[in-house]
């Protein structure tokens, strides 16, 4: 084997190599006669067919075959010989013909991965949120629970502030109904603030089976480009008026999410612990999120133009699935690839990176750190015991808590070199609103 390496960039490599053609001929006798030995054509026995018959019949198949094992199987000696770490996959192109036709000469142009070097840290802030748990957040998150739990009872009487209707409606704007102008069933709560103020105002005193008609004008900066700005005249009919019943917070209650006794200061101690361990990981995904800037900033290599465009195309596909989940048509969306590659680029950075810190520094998941991470997702289910060893009868079932426990690795080695500043915040504010 022959093999020649050329730079064409700074990643960019063209590998040329060439093949005995003698090696490549007798490998195509062997396949053929092993063939002949079972071959069935008609007219004859197996392996009774003629070679002549064999070659015209499977030749340009195994001649095919021999040739593309033996592209790959040179190439992958070379590559070993020249110790190249491929990024993304070689374009295989024939060489013309020249002087020496005793050999199959091709070439390979692909990509090495970068030489990565991490930046240094020790002049970035990292700020640290730092929060308490009070009853007041243990009574916000009561009242959420509260919230979800609440019952409709079909009510006589016009529609107030907290009662469900459910309505039909009907717009046209100019005389033509219009995309999302219709409904029949729609489920809305008055009060909530999810709908254009003039609608709820036009809903809230009818009753069950009275129509109204009204006029909106839709805000200049509504979701909905088309009809932005526009004027349009609504239908609408109430099919149902239904009252909020909020239950107490008693020894029921308690029951229902899982406090066998009905105590109250059992349900709060379980609700404070759940805080706390949402709180860890609202303050961890926060560090993760500043170290993780901070190493692509830091970080200046070429990237591997490769395995970008595969990123590229891997979000894309993923914007185009999640699409689909929502009942919308991938090919509505003008999304074009360069919409994709800066986060690409950074995605690409970031695993080169995370990759040579793990590496260098020794950053792999250890078994404690794993087991640890599926217990701790385990006690969120009625069976904890049963979650861990359902992960642990399969080895792929744990990648996902070995890849957390690689990022809580490479996490906890930047906060020892970068400037942690501790930032106290209320606990309501760095978690966000209560969500019903």
């Amino acid at each position: 084997m022959q093999t020649s390496l050329e730079t064409l960039g700074q990643l960019e490599r063209r590998l040329t190599m060439s093949v005995p053609v003698a090696l490549i001929e007798t490998e195509i006798n062997q396949r053929l006669a092993k063939l002949a030995r079972d071959a069935k054509l008609p007219g004859f026995r197996p392996g009774k067919v003629p070679m002549r018959m064999i070659a015209q019949q499977y030749g340009p198949k195994v001649r095919s075959d021999v040739i593309s094992d033996a592209v790959q199987s040179t190439f992958a000696d070379a590559v070993r010989e020249q110790n190249l770490r491929i990024a993304g996959y070689p374009r295989i192109e024939p060489n013309a013909a020249g002087g020496a036709t005793d050999q199959l000469e091709f070439s390979a142009i692909f990509e090495v991965y970068p030489d990565v070097k991490v930046g240094d840290l020790n002049d970035v802030a990292i700020e640290r949120p730092v929060a308490e748990i009070g009853p007041a957040d243990v009574g916000n998150t009561i009242e959420m629970l509260r919230r979800q739990r609440t019952r409709f009872n079909h009510v006589h009487r016009g529609a107030s502030t907290g009662d469900r209707v459910i309505v039909d409606f009907s717009g046209r704007i100019d005389g033509v109904e219009f995309a999302g102008g219709q409904a029949s069933d729609f489920a809305i709560i008055l009060g909530e603030g999810r709908m254009l103020p003039e609608f709820e105002a036009a809903a809230t005193g009818m009753s069950e089976g009275e129509s109204r008609s009204f006029a909106l004008t839709f805000p200049d900066d509504y979701h909905g480009a088309e009809v932005a700005g526009k004027r349009a005249e609504f239908v609408l009919t109430v099919k149902s008026v239904a009252e909020a019943e909020v239950p107490e917070v008693d020894v029921e209650f308690a029951k229902a999410f899982g406090i066998a006794s009905g105590s109250i200061d059992e349900l709060h101690a379980e609700i404070t612990s759940n805080l706390k361990l949402e709180l860890k990981h609202k303050v961890d995904a926060k560090l993760k999120e500043q170290v993780f800037t901070a190493l692509r900033e830091k970080a200046d290599f070429a990237l591997p133009r490769s395995l970008v465009d595969n990123e590229v195309e891997s979000m894309m596909q993923k914007m185009a699935a999640d699409l689909r989940e929502r009942g919308m048509k991938p090919e509505d969306v003008k999304a074009t690839p360069d919409m994709f590659r800066a986060g690409a680029e950074g995605r690409v950075k970031l695993g080169l990176v995370l990759a040579e810190l793990v590496r260098a520094e020794g950053l792999r998941a250890k078994p404690d750190q794993v087991k640890a991470l599926v217990q701790e997702a385990a006690q969120t289910y009625e069976q904890p015991d049963a979650v861990i060893r359902w992960h642990y009868e399969k080895p792929e079932r744990l990648n996902e808590f070995e890849a957390l426990a690689v990022e809580s690795n490479v996490v906890q080695w930047a906060l020892g070199r970068a400037r942690v500043v501790d930032k106290p915040i209320a606990f309501s504010e760095l978690m966000g609103p209560v969500q019903a």
